[in-house]
């Protein structure tokens, strides 16, 4: 019996209706398999997977694979975006053993979860070198029959092994000027001069280091840094792995120059660029930036956000061609005679030549995606502006992917933070409402009466599934930008009740931090990583977002948590700065203070406005900024501001030394200058 029907995950329901007899992850399926004396068989996936979608169709839909998996296995299926835990487990596990890692993750367990049998997607047949699906589980069969005593002596090594890993990093000191140069030069190292980014293919987005460019730069002065964080954007923005009609990034590029997505479009992403833009827009006034900032937010808005308020996960990769097969890419490319169907004869040259199409095609069998290859202006942007217009209308006419409902905590934060600051930068107050919306689903469904987070929720409803230390940091982080923004200081009180949460159940000695909470489910290890990947980790998000709240509130305690888990940074950044990106853009706010801004005056008037804005524009790294009227007990920061000479006022500290308040914009704008 399929169990899987019952549960709020989009890919589990995905799995709802195959021959296979899934169980979701929990005691039950553990007990059945030590009832039935077989193993587990944990497959790990998610929604808009493309490799797990294939596998599905070839194994889990197939009759006699699901007859053979039901007979001897008891058979789990995760959403890794639900159980992070469970994912993030079984992964390390699976990246020890066989030196990488991915999705699909399929691993073999005994009845107590220890694993003995790794891999990621097999195939129904052999294939260049990979042993079938069917030949794995006749052998994983053979094995657990024939030979128990020597799986479970694998087994039992794996969890030592994995045991012993736990990290000490932590309470080491923080990292200083010397790191962070060391980091600045390891990216040096890596990164593509020619096609921006760093790395070769697959080439991924790399958000969290640009934002530590931008900051250092911020602090610094250092051109070379402003520079890659410049230039990479750029290389991005008019690649393929950007929607150049309906705007927002794919998950990453398979080529080494940005030109072919995988096609998948997540949350994430997307929050984590739309912010970066933002903010080298506010470094640079570069029209690019500012441009892309605003078509992300826009594509989140239209495409991700759910009647709740708050944002859906991913848009698949695949959809349907228009001819009942689910093809990768269908949505997004397009053909010269496509472009001519839609456009006539000459737009569609002067289209096919402005986005770069050829009659080769740069993806499969002759379909381009679309680029901004040209190094010079646009020689007709009013015409370009229509076949853009023109386009997407054609495009809204194609079958869709399909979208992951379910609101993931973590990444709502990080929206929350995008289109906060995205709207007040650039006179979008629709972003702030949009911004506010989501923050308040999080607190209403996803917050209990004790500040305890649920990790997701769908059609406004929680999910059983705990928060991690990720979905405590990514949101708090997001409440507090929502705070600095709004001048509401309720964000910045649920920023502490989850900082609070986060002091009391993932804190561990000398500051190391642990992914789950002390009192989550016991698993064969306690997570704990670190380094940040396609999101920042929860150590560094936690570690940000109580250095901020420290900032705004005065608390030695969250300051001291702050700087304990930097200790990881001082270790990471100097040796692996690309995965490390965010912990080393919380060093540098560490670094410059962070610098308090107190913006006080009456609501509505035009000089309290401008010198919250021109706070919020201010590039000091992870500066803070809390605005109200005098008086106010909104936010700690107010607190004896008044008013100078009965005008609104701004007030600048550091360090515990504050400059004297102005009520001038060019000065309040000197004391958030870029580097002294």
């Amino acid at each position: 019996m399929n169990r899987l029907g019952g549960t709020t995950s989009p890919y589990l329901l995905q799995h709802a209706e195959n021959p296979v007899d899934w169980w979701p992850w929990g005691p039950e399926a553990f007990e059945e398999a030590r009832r039935r004396d077989v193993p587990v068989l944990l497959s790990v996936g998610y929604s808009a997977c493309h490799w797990c979608h294939v596998m599905a169709g070839e194994s889990f839909e197939d009759e006699a694979t699901a007859g053979y998996m039901n007979e001897h296995f008891v058979n789990i299926k995760v959403d890794r975006e639900e159980r992070p835990d469970v994912d993030a487990v079984y992964m390390e596990a699976v990246q020890a053993a066989t030196g990488q890692g991915g999705w699909p993750m399929t691993v073999f367990l005994t009845a107590d979860g220890e694993p003995f049998y790794f891999g990621t997607y097999f195939p129904p047949a052999p294939r260049h070198g990979m042993a079938s699906f069917p030949q794995v589980l006749e052998g994983v069969t053979a094995a657990w029959t024939g030979r128990r005593e020597e799986v479970a002596e694998v087994a039992g090594r794996i969890v030592r092994e994995l045991a012993g890993r736990s990290l000490a990093h932590g309470g080491g000191g923080v990292p200083g000027e010397e790191e962070l140069a060391q980091a600045l030069l390891g990216l040096t190292r890596e990164y593509d001069a020619q096609r921006g980014g760093f790395g070769g293919a697959p080439k991924f987005p790399s958000s969290m280091v640009v934002e530590f460019l931008l900051r250092h730069h911020a602090r610094t002065g250092a051109e070379g840094a402003l520079q890659m964080a410049a230039d990479t954007c750029e290389a991005m923005a008019r690649g393929g792995i950007y929607d150049q009609l309906g705007g927002g990034f794919a998950r990453y590029s398979v080529d080494r120059d940005w030109v072919v997505p995988h096609f998948e479009k997540m949350l994430y992403d997307n929050a984590l660029l739309c912010r970066v833009y933002a903010h080298l827009w506010r470094a640079t006034g570069s029209d690019l930036a500012r441009r892309v900032a605003v078509e992300t937010a826009d594509f989140m808005v239209r495409e991700l956000r759910t009647p709740e308020g708050g944002f859906a996960s991913a848009l698949d990769a695949d959809s349907d061609d228009g001819g009942g097969k689910h093809v990768e890419g269908a949505f997004y490319v397009w053909t010269p005679e496509q472009l001519r169907a839609v456009l006539g004869e000459s737009d569609a040259e002067f289209a096919a030549q402005y986005f770069g199409v050829t009659e080769e095609g740069t993806f499969e069998e002759g379909a381009s995606v679309l680029q901004l290859p040209q190094d010079g202006g646009v020689a007709d942007a009013g015409r370009a502006e229509s076949v853009r217009r023109r386009l997407l209308a054609a495009r809204e006419e194609r079958p869709r992917p399909g979208r992951d409902d379910k609101i993931v905590a973590a990444w709502n934060g990080l929206a929350v933070a995008a289109l906060a600051e995205t709207g007040a930068y650039f006179d979008r107050p629709d972003l702030v409402e949009r911004a506010t919306e989501a923050a308040d689903l999080l607190v209403r469904v996803h917050l209990d009466d004790a500040a305890r987070l649920a990790r997701t929720s769908k059609d406004g409803r929680a999910g059983a599934n705990a928060g991690v230390l990720e979905d405590y940091g990514d949101v708090a982080e997001g409440f507090l930008a929502l705070a600095g923004v709004t001048g509401e200081g309720a964000w910045l009180e649920f920023a502490g009740f989850l900082l609070d949460i986060v002091l009391d159940r993932f804190v561990g000695e000398g500051g190391a931090l642990f992914d789950t909470a002390d009192d989550a489910e016991r698993l064969i290890r306690r997570p704990q990583d670190p380094t940040d990947n396609a999101t920042p980790s929860g150590w560094t998000a936690a570690a940000g977002a109580l250095l901020s709240f420290a900032a705004h509130t005065g608390s030695e305690r969250h300051r001291d948590a702050a700087e304990g888990a930097l200790g990881v940074v001082k270790a990471l950044g100097p040796r692996a700065p690309r995965f490390i990106g965010w912990g080393l853009a919380v060093a540098e706010a560490l670094l410059d203070g962070p610098r308090e801004v107190a913006v006080v005056g009456p609501a509505g008037d035009a000089g309290t406005a401008e010198l919250h804005r021109t706070a919020l524009l201010g590039t000091a790294p992870g500066a803070v900024v809390a605005a109200g009227a005098a008086g106010s007990d909104e936010f700690p920061l107010l607190t004896d501001r008044p008013l100078v000479d009965g005008r609104p006022a701004a007030y600048v500290c550091r360090q515990f030394v504050c400059a004297a308040p102005t009520t001038e914009v060019g000065v309040l704008r000197g004391e958030l200058a870029v580097f002294e």
